[in-house]
C-alpha cells in the first residue's frame, strides 16, 4: 500500500512542477514581448493581460483535472489494473501561443435614440389581435349554412338611401409551383388562360380581369408578338386589366424573410413598368397561410394604397366580421402615429373559390359557378348544380343571387360588396369566359332594371371597388378619414377547420429553407459588390470588367430567389419532383453569385485595375464552399499549403466592421496566418472529424480571426509552418472524447486525445464573457454563465419527437401540425458520442446522436461572436415514420408564458400561450430569431433559417428541425413529406443581462404586440445571415498571367462604417428599359432598426447618430450624383438630394433613394 501512496505523492509533485514550469515560461515570454505588446496594444494592456492570468487559471483549472485522473488511476491500479493506461499523454503542445485579446467594447448610442422604444405606449389601435386571441373562446358551434359564422339578417329597406354596389372581379390564382412546376402549368394552363383574357375581354368592354403573378405572365409576354402587346396595353389602359400586388409571386408572409419580399417586388414592378408602363394600386394575398402586418408595411412604403387578405383563423373572421371589422387600417404595432395605416379588405368566408365568395351559402354561391354547368369535369358538392341563366329563369337566379350579396355586405360598414370570381388556374378554357361573363351580364342587366331593389352590380377590378370606397367618403384613395377601425397584429397560426392548425409548414422540408436563406445571402452580397465594382470601372474606365454577363447572372438569381418566396415553394408546400426543379433553380443561381463575387473581388482587389483580365475558362478566385448538388450539404474545399504563402482574400457584405472567426480546410495541421501587412496572427488547427473517432489525415480546419472593413475586402496570407517549433502564434486544439468505450489516450500528430475515465462528470467551455456547463453524460447544455457579474442561467438542450394522430382521420402533413400529444424525448439507443475540442480562438462540444449531429461553439473572439453560443445540428430523420424532431431549450426564466418572434426578419411580435388552444396552435412562425425573457435577463435563440417555434410551458423555447410524415393532410398536395435530407440548421444563442430595469420585460407603457431586440442581438443575426466570404486566390506568381497580379491589402468601399442601428439592405444596380443590361443607376436601401437601450450593445465598436447619414459618408473615390428619395419598388420618386446631404432615417423605417455612382 505504501507504494501507492509515494507512486501517487511522486504524480502529484511532477503535476505541480509541471503548472509551476509553465507560468514561468508565460511570464519569461511576457518579458520578451514586452515591448513589442506596449506597442501593439495600446490601451488595451490591462485587457491583455487579465486575458493572460485567466488562461493561466485555465491552465490551473486543466492541471487539476489531470490530478483528479491520476488520482482515479491510483484507485483502480489499487484495484489490480495497470496504471500506464489511464495516465493522459501531452507531447508536442506548445506551452503558450499568442493569446487573442477579448478587449471589451460597447457602441455608443447617442441620446434620444431610445426615445424610439420608451415611447411605444404612444401606439393606439382599436383591435389589438392578441386581444382578440384571449378574448375568443375558440368553440366552433355549428353556424347554419355559413358553417364557421352565424345566420345573417337584413330588411329590404336597408339599400333605399343608398344603393348597393357590387363588384363582381373575375380572377385566376396561378401558383408557380405546386402540383406541377412552374414551367408545366404555364405550358398546359398559363399561357392559354392569357390567351384567351386578350380575346374575351376585347369582346365587350363592361369585362374585367385582374392578374398577380409577374413571374408568369412575363413568360407569356416573351412568347407573344408586338400586336398582342398593344392589345394587352390597350386593355389595362381602359380599366378592363389590372396587375394586383405585382410581385415576381403572391409571396408566403409567415417565413420570408424582409430583404427576399422586396426583392421579388421590386423585380415585379420593375418589369411591370418597362413593358407595360403603369404602378400596381391594390395587394391581392388569397392563398398563403396567414397573414403578415410587414407585407402591409412593404405595399404601403411601395405606393399601394389598398390590400385584400383571405387566409386567417375562422375563428377571427367570425369576430371581426360580428364588429364589422373585416375592412381596417392595417397599422404597425411600432407605429407611434398613422403613417404605415394601409386599407385592408378581409374575406370573410372558408376559401377564394367561387362556393365561399358570393355570400355566406356555398350551397348557393356555388350554383354561380358556371364553369360547374353539368356536363363538365367540375360540379357542386352540396348537388344542386348550376343552369344557364334564360329570359325564364333570371329573375328567380337574380333574386336568389342578390340575397346572398346583400347578406355578404351586412358584414361590412360600407354598402360597397367585393365578390370574387375565380378558383385556381380558372379560365384556361375559352368556353369558361363564356360561360362566366355571358350568365352574369345577364344577371346584372337584370338586377340593375329593378329599381326597388336598389343594387348597382357590374364587373369590376380592386381599384374599382376600392375607388367606390374612397369616393363614396368623400376621400382622396390612401388618404386619412376612412373612419375604419385600426388595426394592429398579425395573422398567424392559421386555421381553416376544427383544430387544424397550418403550423407545420412553417417547418416542412427545412433543407430547401436553409438552401433559400443562402441564395438570398449570396444574391444580395453579389448585388453589393458587383454595383461597387461596376462603378470603380466606370470610374476610371476599365472596360473590360464583364459587367453584362454578371448583371444576367444576377437578374436569373433575383428571378430564381423570388420564385421561391411563392407561397407552395418557401413553404415545402410542393411535389417531390417540383422541389426538385426549386431546388436546381437555387443551386444555379447560388454558383452564379458566387461567380459574380468571385469576378467583383478580383477586380476590386486588383492594385493595377487598368490591367484587369478577367479569367474566362477558369477563376482568379475559388470560394470556400462548394455544393455537387442542389440536395448535398456544402463541402469545403482543401487549401494545399506549402512554404509559399497563399492569399485569402475575406468579404464583408454589411456596413459595419466585421472582426470575428473564420473557418478554413488546410492540407497540413501547422500553419502560419500573416494579415496583408506581414504580420503573424494568432491561429488554432482543428482535426477534420470523418467518424465518431477517426479523423482525417490528409485535412484540417485553420481557425483564425478577421479583420473586415465595412462593404469591404481584406487579404490574409497562409502558409505551412512545416516543422517549425518556435510558433508561438498556432497552437492545435486539444480533444476530450468522451462515451468511446475506451480510456486510452493518444497523440495524432500535434494533436493530444484524453479519454478520461469518469464519463459522467459535468464539464465546460468557457471565453472571458461565457461560461456554458454542460451534462458529462448527454454532452448537452446544462446552463449558461455570463461570466462579467457571475450570474448563472439554467438553458438545458434537448431533443425530441412529437408522433402524429392515429386514431384520427386528419393527420400530420405537408401544411398540418396535428399532433399525437406531447413529445417523446429522443430515443439515443445508448450513450452519445461526446467530443470536447478546446482551443485558444475556439472551444466546442460535439454530440453524436442517432437523428442529430449537435455541436455547441463558443468563439474567443473580439467581435460581436464572442458574447453567444454558435449552435449547429445536421439532422437526419430518414429512418423515421411519421415523426417531427424538435430541439428544446429549458430556463428558469420566468417569462409568464409570452415570448417575442420575429415576423420576416423586419419586427418582433409578441406571443401568448394560450391554454385553451391546442399545442399545434401555440407555435409561430420564426425566420430570425425568438427569445424568452423576465425583469432581468432576456435568452434570444437567433436562426439562419425560418423554422416554427413555440413556447409551450414557463421557461421553455422549442424550435422544430424537420418533419417526416407518410401521409397528406387533404389540403391539396397528394402526398407526405418523405423526401427528407441531411439538413443543416444553424442559431445562435444569446444570453443578455438587462442594465436598465423596466416595470415590465416589454419595456412599460402600454402593452402592445411589439419588442425590439438590443444591438447586439441584430448585430447577432447579421452574423447568421450575412456571413463574411472567403475567396481563396488559384495561382501564385509565376503561375501564369493571373498569377502575376499583384492583390491589395484591402478594400474599403465606405468613407465611414454606418451607424450600428442602420443596415445596409441593398445597393441593386437597376437594369435597362430595353435590354437585360446593368444602367448606371443604383437603388440604395436603407433600413433603421429599432432596439431596445435596456441592454448593452456589446460587442460593438460603431455608435449611433440619430438616424443621420451624411452621403459623404458612403462611398470612398466615387462620385455619387442623381440622388433622389423613392418608394422602395422605385415606382414614385420624391424629394431631389446632392452630394453633401444627410440623409435621415425613422427608427423601424426601411428608406430608399435612387443613385448614380460613377
Amino acid at each position: 500500500m505504501k507504494k501507492y501512496v509515494a507512486l501517487f505523492g511522486s504524480c502529484m509533485f511532477l503535476v505541480a512542477f509541471f503548472s509551476m514550469y509553465l507560468m514561468l515560461d508565460q511570464l519569461n515570454l511576457h518579458g520578451s514581448l514586452r515591448g513589442r505588446v506596449a506597442m501593439e496594444m495600446g490601451q488595451t494592456e490591462l485587457d491583455f493581460i487579465k486575458d493572460k492570468m485567466e488562461n493561466l487559471e485555465n491552465d490551473i483549472h486543466h492541471n487539476q483535472q489531470i490530478i483528479d485522473e491520476i488520482r482515479n488511476s491510483v484507485k483502480q491500479i489499487i484495484g489490480g489494473e495497470n496504471m500506464s493506461k489511464y495516465i493522459p499523454v501531452q507531447r508536442n503542445i506548445p506551452a503558450l501561443v499568442e493569446e487573442v485579446p477579448e478587449s471589451p467594447v460597447q457602441a455608443k448610442i447617442e441620446a434620444g435614440d431610445c426615445s424610439f422604444v420608451e415611447r411605444q405606449g404612444e401606439h393606439r389601435d382599436d383591435v389589438q389581435m392578441l386581444d382578440v386571441l384571449d378574448l375568443l373562446p375558440f368553440d366552433n358551434p355549428d353556424g347554419g349554412v355559413w358553417k364557421q359564422g352565424f345566420d345573417i339578417h337584413y330588411t329590404d329597406r336597408d339599400w333605399d338611401e343608398q344603393p348597393l354596389k357590387v363588384f363582381v372581379v373575375p380572377h385566376s390564382h396561378n401558383d408557380p409551383g405546386w402540383i406541377k412546376t412552374v414551367d408545366r402549368y404555364y405550358l398546359d394552363q398559363t399561357q392559354h388562360i392569357l390567351n384567351n383574357m386578350v380575346d374575351k375581354l376585347k369582346v365587350d368592354s363592361r369585362r374585367k380581369f385582374i392578374w398577380a403573378e409577374i413571374s408568369f405572365f412575363s413568360m407569356w409576354w416573351d412568347n407573344i408578338d408586338a400586336e398582342k402587346k398593344e392589345a394587352v396595353k390597350k386593355l389595362v389602359e381602359n380599366g378592363q386589366l389590372e396587375i394586383v400586388t405585382g410581385g415576381w409571386v403572391m409571396t408566403d408572409e409567415a417565413i420570408t424573410h424582409y430583404y427576399a419580399m422586396i426583392d421579388q417586388l421590386i423585380e415585379g414592378h420593375e418589369w411591370i413598368k418597362r413593358n407595360l408602363g403603369i404602378k400596381p394600386r391594390s395587394g391581392w394575398a388569397i392563398d398563403p397561410f396567414g397573414h403578415s402586418p410587414t407585407m402591409a408595411y412593404l405595399l404601403k412604403r411601395m405606393g399601394l394604397q389598398n390590400m385584400v387578405v383571405q387566409r386567417v383563423h375562422y375563428s377571427v373572421k367570425k369576430q371581426l366580421a360580428k364588429e364589422k371589422q373585416l375592412e381596417f387600417m392595417w397599422r404597425q404595432n411600432w407605429d407611434h402615429g398613422a403613417s404605415s395605416d394601409m386599407l385592408c379588405h378581409m374575406m370573410p368566408f372558408y376559401s377564394y373559390d367561387v362556393p365561399h365568395t358570393c355570400g355566406p351559402d356555398p350551397k348557393v354561391c356555388c350554383q354561380f359557378d358556371f364553369k360547374r354547368l353539368p356536363g363538365g369535369r367540375v360540379n357542386c358538392p352540396w348537388k344542386v348544380p348550376p343552369v344557364p341563366i334564360n329570359d325564364n329563369n333570371v329573375a328567380e337566379r337574380a333574386k336568389l343571387l342578390l340575397d346572398q350579396y346583400r347578406k355578404k355586405s351586412k358584414l361590412y360598414r360600407s354598402n360597397i360588396v367585393l365578390i370574387p370570381l375565380g378558383d385556381d388556374f380558372r379560365y384556361d378554357k375559352a368556353i369558361e369566359w363564356d360561360q362566366q361573363y355571358g350568365n352574369y351580364q345577364k344577371l346584372f342587366d337584370y338586377m340593375n332594371g329593378q329599381p326597388n331593389w336598389h343594387v348597382e352590380a357590374q364587373f369590376g377590378t380592386l381599384s374599382d371597388y376600392f375607388d367606390a370606397m374612397w369616393d363614396r367618403a368623400g376621400l382622396q384613395p390612401g388618404s386619412s378619414g376612412l373612419g375604419y377601425p385600426v388595426l394592429s397584429g398579425d395573422f398567424f397560426s392559421y386555421a381553416d377547420r376544427e383544430d387544424h392548425y397550418w403550423s407545420g409548414y412553417y417547418t416542412s422540408r427545412p433543407f430547401y429553407k436553409n438552401l433559400d436563406r443562402v441564395l438570398e445571402a449570396h444574391a444580395r452580397a453579389a448585388e453589393i459588390i458587383f454595383s461597387l465594382a461596376l462603378a470603380h470601372s466606370r470610374h476610371i474606365d476599365v472596360p473590360s470588367f464583364p459587367a453584362k454577363n454578371a448583371y444576367q447572372m444576377l437578374i436569373g438569381a433575383r428571378k430564381s430567389l423570388g420564385l421561391f418566396q411563392h407561397h407552395d415553394a418557401i413553404t415545402g408546400t410542393a411535389k417531390d419532383f417540383v422541389v426538385v426543379d426549386y431546388g436546381t433553380r437555387l443551386l444555379r443561381s447560388i454558383m452564379d453569385m458566387k461567380r459574380v463575387m468571385i469576378d467583383s473581388a478580383h477586380f476590386l482587389m486588383s492594385e493595377d485595375k487598368q490591367q484587369y483580365d478577367p479569367e474566362t475558362t477558369t477563376t482568379f478566385f475559388d470560394m470556400d464552399e462548394k455544393r455537387i448538388n442542389h440536395d448535398a450539404l456544402p463541402e469545403k474545399p482543401i487549401l494545399q499549403l506549402n512554404q509559399q504563402t497563399k492569399e485569402v482574400v475575406f468579404y464583408n457584405s454589411v456596413a459595419q466592421a466585421r472582426h470575428e472567426v473564420v473557418r478554413l480546410r488546410v492540407s497540413s495541421s501547422t500553419v502560419e496566418v500573416q494579415d496583408a501587412s506581414g504580420k503573424v496572427i494568432p491561429s488554432q488547427t482543428n482535426l477534420v472529424w470523418t467518424a465518431a473517432q477517426d479523423s482525417s489525415t490528409t485535412e484540417y480546419e485553420l481557425v483564425f480571426i478577421v479583420n473586415v472593413p465595412p462593404l469591404g475586402l481584406s487579404k490574409y496570407l497562409i502558409r505551412d509552418a512545416g516543422s517549425e517549433v518556435n510558433n508561438p502564434y498556432n497552437a492545435p486544439s486539444q480533444i476530450t472524447l468522451y462515451n468511446t468505450g475506451s480510456p486510452d489516450s493518444s497523440v495524432r500528430g500535434v494533436f493530444h486525445i484524453s479519454r478520461p475515465i469518469s464519463d459522467n462528470r459535468d464539464f465546460t467551455i468557457e471565453n472571458s464573457r461565457l461560461r456554458a456547463k454542460f451534462s458529462g453524460t448527454t454532452g448537452l447544455l446544462q446552463s449558461v454563465t455570463t461570466v462579467k457579474d457571475g450570474k448563472e442561467t439554467a438553458v438545458s438542450v434537448e431533443f425530441l419527437m412529437y408522433g402524429t394522430r392515429e386514431t384520427k382521420k386528419d393527420k400530420s402533413g405537408a401544411y398540418l401540425f396535428l399532433p399525437d400529444g406531447e413529445a417523446r424525448t429522443l430515443d439515443s439507443s445508448g450513450k452519445a458520442v461526446i467530443r470536447v475540442i478546446r482551443g485558444k480562438i475556439l472551444s466546442e462540444v460535439h454530440v453524436l446522436m442517432k437523428h442529430v449531429e449537435h455541436v455547441i461553439t463558443l468563439h474567443r473572439s473580439p467581435g460581436i461572436d464572442g458574447w453567444s453560443l454558435e449552435i449547429s445540428n445536421i439532422v437526419d430523420i430518414r429512418d423515421q415514420r411519421n415523426r417531427e424532431l424538435c430541439m428544446r431549450l429549458k430556463t428558469d426564466l420566468k417569462n409568464n408564458n409570452e415570448f417575442f418572434s420575429d415576423l420576416n426578419g423586419f419586427q418582433m411580435q409578441r406571443r401568448k400561450t394560450l391554454s385553451k388552444l391546442p399545442l399545434q396552435a401555440n407555435y409561430y412562425p420564426m425566420s430570425t430569431m425568438a427569445y424568452l425573457q423576465d425583469q432581468d435577463t432576456r435568452m434570444t435563440l437567433h436562426s439562419a433559417q425560418s423554422l416554427g417555434v413555440g413556447s409551450l410551458q414557463e421557461g421553455w423555447l422549442e424550435v422544430m428541425l424537420d418533419r417526416r410524415l407518410n401521409q397528406d393532410d387533404n389540403r391539396g398536395l397528394q402526398q407526405g413529406l418523405l423526401d427528407n435530407k441531411r439538413t443543416p440548421n444553424q442559431f445562435r444563442l444569446l444570453l443578455e443581462r438587462r442594465h436598465q430595469r423596466t416595470s415590465s420585460p416589454n419595456g412599460g407603457g402600454r402593452q402592445t404586440g411589439v419588442d425590439y431586440p438590443s444591438l447586439t442581438s441584430h448585430s447577432v443575426s447579421q452574423l447568421l445571415n450575412h456571413p463574411v466570404y472567403a475567396f481563396i486566390r488559384n495561382k501564385l506568381p509565376g503561375e501564369g498571367p493571373s498569377g502575376d497580379v499583384k492583390l491589395s491589402s484591402s478594400v474599403q468601399p465606405l468613407v465611414k462604417a454606418l451607424p450600428c442601428d442602420i443596415h445596409f439592405v441593398n445597393l441593386r444596380t437597376v437594369q435597362a428599359m430595353e435590354a437585360p443590361a446593368p444602367t448606371q443607376e443604383s437603388v440604395l436601401l436603407l433600413h433603421r432598426k429599432g432596439f431596445d437601450c435596456s441592454f448593452p450593445a456589446n460587442g460593438l465598436s460603431c455608435s449611433t447618430t440619430g438616424g443621420k447619414v451624411p452621403l459623404e459618408d458612403l462611398f470612398r473615390d466615387l462620385d455619387l450624383t442623381d440622388i433622389k428619395a423613392t418608394t422602395l419598388s422605385l415606382m414614385y420618386d420624391g424629394q431631389v438630394l446632392n452630394s453633401k446631404s444627410t440623409l435621415q432615417l425613422d427608427p423601424m423605417e426601411i428608406n430608399a433613394y435612387r443613385i448614380r455612382l460613377d
